[in-house]
């Protein structure tokens, strides 16, 4: 199928590994311009070296930037996307609203301190970037994405802040997507389950201590109530957050949509 995403321009944030990444690899893979970004300088930098060798390698004409940005830093954010306006023009067909996660931890782990740091980090950044990037996606439409959590839908163990407050950022895309209607704006809600990311990888070892088992021991666990039996590979989170940031999908919004192996219980 093709995508139609060629020439659009599209931010993502937290994108230098894990998720973030995956999707920017599949918007470059569909020749888009991607505008990438995350703490780590030197991390942004070898992912925009990968990026750039699979798109020369692959032939798909994208066009690849990014720089520093801190999610959890208003003027950040900001620099951000006027950066990424300065390189690609102030368009934007998409943004996707991703950030790190809040460390895993019991209700009586955390104080006020922590609250707030992981409101910052999962509200607030997406508050911010859809903020700075309205001008941009107001010209001719385009998608909102929000990295979610299956937790939105069915709670998991041991993570009460993300719980919290992953649960706020599905109910601002939702009112957001009635909001942004009229300009022709999507937003919707990607939940991944279990992926075979670093940050699954540190709630695995984090549970693995809790039960007195090891790492492998607490994956095999959590790989044994998934009914397709394994952790999601990135690259399969990010071909379908391209799909949904498509014109493939022009009629699907204010929707969360489940990418899990059929983990979630619940009907809905």
């Amino acid at each position: 199928m093709n995508l139609n995403l060629e020439s659009g321009t599209f931010l993502v944030a937290a994108s230098s590994e894990g998720l973030g990444y995956a999707t920017a690899a599949a918007l470059a893979d569909e020749g888009a311009r991607v505008w990438i970004g995350s703490r780590d300088i030197a991390k942004v930098s070898a992912a925009l070296d990968s990026l750039r060798e699979r798109a020369r390698k692959a032939g798909s004409g994208a066009e690849i930037d990014g720089c520093v940005l801190d999610m959890t830093e208003s003027a950040s954010i900001e620099a951000w996307v006027l950066k990424a306006a300065e390189k690609f023009g102030p368009d934007l067909d998409g943004i996707v609203c991703n950030s790190g996660g809040p460390p895993p931890g019991r209700f009586a782990d955390f104080d006020d301190d922590q609250w707030k740091s992981a409101f910052d980090l999962l509200v607030m950044s997406a508050v911010r970037l859809v903020r700075a990037s309205l001008p941009g996606l107001s010209v001719r439409g385009g998608a909102i994405l929000v990295v979610s959590s299956t937790s939105v839908k069915e709670p998991i163990e041991s993570l009460i802040l993300s719980n919290s407050l992953r649960s706020a950022t599905a109910a601002l895309a939702k009112t957001l997507s009635a909001e942004l209607a009229p300009l022709g704006i999507r937003v919707n809600c990607l939940a991944p389950g279990r992926f075979a990311t670093g940050r699954v990888s540190r709630i695995d070892k984090a549970a693995a201590e809790r039960r007195g088992i090891t790492a492998e021991q607490a994956r095999a666990a959590s790989e044994a109530v998934i009914p397709l039996a394994r952790y999601g590979d990135v690259g399969e989170f990010g071909r379908t957050a391209c799909w949904l940031l498509s014109p493939a999908a022009s009629y699907l919004t204010g929707q969360i949509v489940s990418l899990d192996g059929g983990s979630t219980k619940g009907v809905w």
